[in-house]
């Protein structure tokens, strides 16, 4: 089974998943460890590893925005 890559502006994987910085450094795959990403689904929070393979293909798919916040705006 292939291994999801991480490609990116700032990282790049190699043939043996070795993380490679943009300035060169190579982090060997031995020595990264792994981050958990969660999401929120239907009001409670899950991990994108135990999606479905559609539901991955969503996540990956998705927009991040990031509203600038409107001084006259009262929370």
């Amino acid at each position: 089974m292939k291994k999801p890559g991480i490609e990116g502006e700032r990282m790049k994987e190699d043939e043996n998943y070795n993380l490679i910085l943009e300035d060169g450094t190579m982090i060997p795959e031995k020595e990264r460890t792994k981050c958990e990403v969660y999401s929120r689904v239907v009001g409670y929070l899950r991990p994108v590893s135990q999606y479905n393979a559609g539901k991955k293909s969503e996540f990956r798919d998705r927009k991040v925005f990031k509203k600038e916040r409107n001084e006259a705006q009262t929370i």
